[in-house]
């Protein structure tokens, strides 16, 4: 990294020296200017209670997942700020106030160990689920320590299975034996820092010394492996992904491998005797076509010995696609997004013969998430009574989350939990609006109208949006949000803009590389749309986005600076010219194209934030939000920008977090103080009506 900086022809580049002393000077200065001003501001305490309040709140639900008989949870409150790692039984977790028994506690371990921990994960050994590999972050970044942890004990297990820091993956083979994917030292990660190499380690052995099993290649995303314990459906299945949205799959068959005769862009997941498949492009084969993003199944040995019939359990329309699935023991439930509205369906492979379809009676319109409680590790024998039951979660703009026990074949559903309402939202309403992009393109957003808010131009109102990665935005509810912005005047607005995932791979596809405009044309005309419906004015509108959506952000008002009067730009990527040469960057190459290619360079280089800025042109006052522990889109980005667009005379606000990853926030505290900073800031710029 040092020898790439001090090559760069970038005056600013010194600023990606992530722990220098000299950058971390500026980010401390640049810190102080915008907290002087920030907090002071008469909202700034009184949003910063509000939004603590509500991530602290008592009521939330305490979402959970199945570890054998258990039901475990991470909880955050003002005492456990980096939390408890509890677990509960289903009786309990039926009852109003369950009895949680804590497992492990992250502020006593942080203490005892003088270290930041922030909780990332466990991964536990069926069928008794007794031995876990926890995963550990200092700060929050994404590069984290795995260390092997006994539940009944509630211990970490002495001589242990212990992987030092890196970005890593796990796997149990068995008790004693681990697939390991990390840092091993040069030529063993990917050009994106992952790792590329897989180890089998076995129990009181030395890492270092594990036999290779797999290996990638230097220019591949990542390399993984996936286990399936399904009695009488053992498998071990091994992965490269190529890119963000290919991979070629391998499967173990005594000493060999197997690769799946699969196009790369077509997503495999056996379920026991059957092979589910996800094809990301049409796929013509056996003289069928299948549409992208659909859902198909077949039998596995079939398959696996050249037969190629397919049954497609969803199938898209320009409406409809398909938002994910949710396995039991004998059906498949799908989560389909209609219009951005969730609605659900299954699939009954409970009997012999033709499976069944079935809709499922569910909240509508709104998001709905749906989560298997179905044990594959336990025997038929077992008979788990969780076999055919799932978690599923409601929410929209205006309600708060209520989490239910489904059970296949059946549209009754049990309450377990559900939030109180954060704020009033009498008088409130959310409706869909469709704006005309550049190209014709119709492109849904959701406005959330505040009590007595009237279309006369003058409501404050902050865009939100994201556009990359084929990610869903859908409506969800927010008491922070509710608290800090609309429950004080404000207008919400929800841009389903190409590049995200609302109608499935194709909408994602129409903006990638040579198509990124698009994303933010799409955003563009919502904001020209929300202007000439008088929803808002240039003098009033705001626009929020992350990682991603930094980009577009930054893109966005690069582009059309008239249209905005604030601009938050959170974990951007922005200098786009060496993005890829910026930690995970190179990841993401099949998103946005190869800078060092001349070609891409020429469509890149039309929007990259960095490279467009401009001396003498009026942008709005822009507040630049990072993190020093940002391991997966790095600080600099958000650094440099800052700096030059300083250096052009513009007015700038940063604030860079010395923890938190690329969430910007290792604990509530943090993520109070970090939204109350910019919720403050929205109100300075575009203020009340």
């Amino acid at each position: 990294m040092a020898a790439d900086i001090a090559s760069s022809d970038d005056p600013h580049a010194w600023l990606e020296d992530v722990l220098g002393e000299k950058p971390l000077d500026w980010v401390r200065a640049r810190n102080t200017e915008t907290l002087a001003v920030l907090q002071a501001r008469p909202e700034f305490q009184p949003l910063r209670k509000d939004l603590l309040d509500v991530l602290n709140a008592s009521d939330r639900i305490p979402y959970v997942s199945r570890v054998g008989q258990h039901f475990y949870n991470l909880w955050q409150d003002e005492q456990h700020k980096r939390g408890l790692w509890r677990r509960t039984s289903l009786a309990e977790y039926r009852k109003a106030v369950p009895v949680w028994e804590t497992v492990l506690d992250l502020d006593a371990l942080g203490e005892a160990e003088k270290e930041s921990w922030v909780f990332h994960g466990a991964h536990c050994l069926g069928p008794d689920y007794r031995h876990c590999l926890i995963t550990l972050s200092r700060g929050g970044s994404d590069a984290a320590v795995v260390r092997e942890f006994d539940t009944v004990a509630k211990q970490f297990v002495t001589g242990g299975f212990e992987i030092p820091e890196a970005k890593t993956e796990v796997e149990w083979l068995d008790a004693d034996t681990l697939f390991v994917a990390s840092d091993f030292g040069p030529g063993t990660l990917t050009d994106s820092g992952y790792p590329r190499t897989i180890k089998r380690w076995k129990r009181g052995t030395p890492l270092a010394s594990a036999p290779t099993v797999f290996e990638g290649d230097s220019k591949d995303v990542s390399v993984a492996v996936s286990v399936d314990r399904t009695p009488g459906h053992e498998r071990i299945i091994f992965s490269r992904a190529l890119d963000f949205y290919n991979q070629r799959s391998f499967l173990q068959v005594g000493a060999k491998l197997l690769q799946l005769d699969l196009p790369s862009d077509v997503i495999p997941q056996f379920w026991g005797s059957r092979l589910l498949l996800q094809p990301r492009r049409d796929w013509v084969i056996g003289g069928q076509r299948h549409a992208a993003g659909s859902l198909l199944i077949t039998d596995a040995a079939a398959f696996l010995k050249g037969a190629r019939k397919f049954q497609t359990l969803f199938e898209p329309t320009a409406t409809r696609s398909l938002g994910g699935y949710t396995l039991t023991a004998s059906h498949v439930v799908l989560n389909i997004s209609d219009n951005v509205a969730s609605r659900l369906e299954e699939w009954s492979f409970a009997k012999a013969g033709k499976p069944q379809r079935r809709q499922i009676q569910a909240p509508f319109p709104g998001t709905l998430s749906i989560g298997s409680l179905w044990d594959s590790e336990l025997p038929p024998s077992a008979k788990d009574p969780l076999a055919e039951r799932y978690l599923i979660n409601y929410t929209d703009f205006l309600t708060p989350d209520s989490l239910y026990l489904g059970m296949t074949g059946s549209d009754a559903r049990e309450l377990l939990k559900s939030r109180e309402a954060k704020f009033r939202a009498d008088g409130m309403r959310a409706e869909q609006f469709f704006a005309k992009s550049k190209d014709g393109t119709r492109v849904p957003y959701f406005v959330i109208w505040p009590a007595g808010a009237k279309a006369d131009g003058k409501n404050p109102t902050l865009l939100y949006g994201y556009g990359g990665f084929e990610v869903s935005m859908q409506p969800g509810y927010s008491g922070g949000r509710g608290r800090a912005w609309v429950g004080r005047g404000g207008v919400f607005v929800l841009a389903n803009i190409r590049g995200g995932g609302e109608f499935g791979p194709i909408w994602h596809q129409a903006a990638i590389k040579a198509n990124k405009q698009r994303s933010y044309d799409d955003f563009i005309a919502v904001a020209e749309d929300l202007i000439s419906r008088k929803i808002s004015s240039p003098e009033h509108l705001g626009i929020m986005g992350g990682s991603n959506g930094g980009l577009l952000v930054g893109a966005t008002f690069v582009q059309r600076p008239d249209l905005f009067n604030a601009v938050v730009c959170q974990v951007p990527l922005l200098d786009m010219r060496r993005y890829h040469k910026l930690l995970a960057g190179a990841s993401w190459m099949a998103e946005y194209g190869d800078p060092d290619v001349a070609a891409d360079w020429d469509v890149i280089k039309q929007y990259s934030p960095y490279q467009n800025v401009r001396a003498g042109v009026k942008y709005p006052k822009v507040l630049f939000a990072t993190s020093t522990r940002d391991d997966r889109v790095h600080p600099g980005h958000a650094r440099k920008m800052a700096a030059r667009m300083i250096e052009q005379g513009h007015p700038v606000m940063y604030y860079e977090n010395t923890e938190g990853g690329h969430g910007g926030a290792a604990d509530n505290e943090q993520r109070a103080t970090l939204q109350a900073l910019e919720y403050s800031y929205l109100w300075q710029q575009l203020g009340g009506r």
